[in-house]
């Protein structure tokens, strides 16, 4: 049986805030924090968010959690502090910010390989082929992190895309090779607060929290 999982209230910082942010700070609309600073939030939080999750999805942790001080760490820090940052100093601060974040995304990549991390990325992307396609591929790896990680972004992106059949025969398989799931229900509850996460993490970063059909 699946289960409604029902999620708390924002607890991300919106883009619209960081927006504003900068526009009140004082710095040139055409300066390079104006330009690239949301952008770069934008797609350093959204990976920063999804990598944590996943990583606490793989390993054992609070989904939710981990996926919200991901959201955090990529979010609020390059946008608004690129955003407040002066002229002069405007290039280096978002620059390394930037650093900071790419740093942290590639840490999250070397723990459930980059086939998986792709994967989750595309997940939230709602680009559930490229996900799915990366997932198997990841499940091929001899790396057993990297090949469970492989094993969770598929069946989310089949449950995710309305495939609930393709993702229940992958249940048995889960239950074998995740330490933490015990029974196929444990599996299903798991898959439906992970997605649920997801589905959070997309809202707060402008993309459609329920993917188009």
């Amino acid at each position: 049986m699946w289960h409604v999982v029902i999620r708390p209230c924002t607890r991300f910082l919106p883009l619209a805030l960081i927006a504003a942010a900068m526009q009140t700070s004082g710095c040139a609309t055409d300066s390079y924090a104006a330009k690239g600073a949301a952008q770069g939030a934008a797609t350093g939080a959204l990976a920063s968010a999804v990598g944590s999750m996943a990583t606490a999805l793989i390993f054992g942790g609070n989904v939710a959690e981990a996926g919200a001080r991901g959201a955090v760490y990529g979010g609020t820090t390059g946008a608004v502090v690129g955003g407040m940052s002066g002229a002069a100093a405007d290039r280096r601060v978002a620059e390394r910010e930037q650093a900071e974040r790419d740093k942290k995304a590639a840490e999250f990549r070397d723990e459930i390989g980059t086939d998986a991390f792709n994967g989750f990325v595309a997940l939230a992307e709602c680009k559930h082929d490229v996900a799915v396609a990366n997932g198997r591929e990841a499940r091929k790896s001899r790396n057993r992190d990297h090949s469970l990680a492989g094993l969770w972004i598929e069946i989310l992106a089949q449950v995710d895309r309305g495939d609930t059949n393709a993702a229940s025969e992958l249940f048995p398989e889960l239950v074998s090779s995740d330490k933490q799931i015990k029974t196929v229900s444990d599996a299903e509850l798991r898959t439906e607060t992970a997605l649920g996460e997801v589905k959070e993490i997309r809202a707060e970063y402008d993309l459609p929290e329920e993917c188009p059909s």
